[in-house]
C-alpha cells in the first residue's frame, strides 16, 4: 500500500504535517485541534467556518470555508468564526420596499469604491459587488436573486474597504423581497389558517404516536409537488 502524501501546512503560525487530501477543517482535527466553535454542519451551508490563508511566497490573502476547502502545501491558515458584521435592529412591518430604507440603514453601502474585493472573497462565488448595486438602487428582488445563496460567513465584509456588512444588507433585501415583492402563495396562506384552526391537530398528534420507522417510511414515500 502506497503512503499517504502528504502536505505542510501552518495552523496559526505553527507547523504540521497532514494527508494532502484533507480539507482545511478535517485537517485542523488531524493536527489536535477539538473544534467546538467555528465547524457549524461541515458542509458548506452555514459559513460558520470562515478562514483565511496564504500560500508561502505569495502575497494575496485568500479566504474560504475550511469544511470545503482542502489543504494545499505550505498554507498558512487562520480560522475566522466571526466577523463583527453590522446588523441594524428593525421592524419589517412597518418598512417598505424603498431605497431610502437601505439609506436609513446601511448608508456605507453608497460608499462602495467598485473594487470588487468582496466578490473575489466569497466561497460561494456570488457576485457580491453587483447585489450591493442592486441594494443601492432599491432593486431589492434582484439583489434578492443573486444573494440567495449567500452562508453569511463574513469573508466578502473581511476584505471590503468600505466596511460593508454585505451579508446583513442581503438579507434585509430578501426579506423585503418576500414580503413586499414576491406574489402571495395561497394556498400556503390557506394550509397555515388551517392548522391555525386546528383542523389538522387530530392527524398530527396520530402521526406523532407512530413509531419512527413508520413516520421515515411516509416520508421517504411521500407525493412531492411537481
Amino acid at each position: 500500500m502506497s503512503e499517504k502524501e502528504m502536505a505542510t501546512i501552518y495552523l496559526f503560525g505553527k507547523k504540521y504535517e497532514v494527508p494532502a487530501e484533507l480539507t482545511i477543517m478535517n485537517a485542523m482535527e488531524y493536527a489536535g485541534y477539538q473544534l467546538k466553535r467555528g465547524c457549524g454542519c461541515r458542509n458548506g451551508f452555514c459559513g460558520a467556518c470562515a478562514t483565511i490563508y496564504r500560500i508561502k511566497g505569495e502575497n494575496q490573502l485568500q479566504t474560504c470555508l475550511a469544511c470545503s476547502k482542502k489543504v494545499e502545501n505550505d498554507m498558512y491558515i487562520a480560522t475566522l468564526p466571526f466577523f463583527p458584521l453590522v446588523k441594524q435592529v428593525y421592524n419589517l412591518e412597518a418598512m417598505k420596499p424603498e431605497q431610502a430604507v437601505m439609506m436609513q440603514l446601511y448608508p456605507e453601502i453608497y460608499s462602495c469604491v467598485g473594487c470588487n474585493a468582496c466578490t473575489r472573497a466569497c466561497p460561494q462565488d456570488l457576485n457580491v459587488m453587483q447585489y450591493i448595486a442592486y441594494a443601492q438602487r432599491g432593486d431589492f428582488a434582484k439583489c434578492a436573486d443573486l444573494s440567495f445563496d449567500c452562508v453569511m460567513c463574513g469573508c466578502c465584509s473581511s476584505r471590503c474597504p468600505a466596511g460593508i456588512s454585505h451579508p446583513q444588507v442581503a438579507e434585509l433585501a430578501r426579506r423585503l423581497n418576500g414580503k413586499y415583492i414576491q406574489p402571495q402563495t395561497q394556498h400556503l396562506i390557506d394550509r397555515v389558517a388551517e392548522i391555525e384552526a386546528g383542523k389538522w391537530e387530530e392527524l398530527i398528534q396520530k402521526l406523532m404516536q407512530k413509531p419512527l420507522a413508520e413516520i421515515k417510511e411516509l416520508y421517504n414515500n411521500r407525493d412531492i409537488e411537481k
